[in-house]
């Protein structure tokens, strides 16, 4: 049975998941250099974090963080 999301996902936003259990947490950001640093710290501080990208209306895109890793 699919999970029914209980929002829209948004046209040119950042999005990552934060693992938990019982439950994922999905957080978006408007620009990727704050959703970078969100993702950073939230992986610094020990949480199991999942980047997806930008979302444009179909699929993501930009799905690396290779280069924000290097400069944070």
């Amino acid at each position: 049975m699919r999970v029914k999301r209980n929002f829209e996902w948004g046209k040119g936003k950042y999005y990552f998941t934060i693992k938990s259990f019982p439950t994922n947490i999905t957080i978006y950001r408007k620009s990727k250099d704050a959703a970078a640093l969100a993702f950073m710290r939230y992986k610094q501080v020990g949480k199991d974090v999942e980047w997806h990208g930008k979302w444009d209306g179909k699929e993501f895109v930009e799905t690396s963080l290779a280069d924000q890793a290097a400069t944070a």
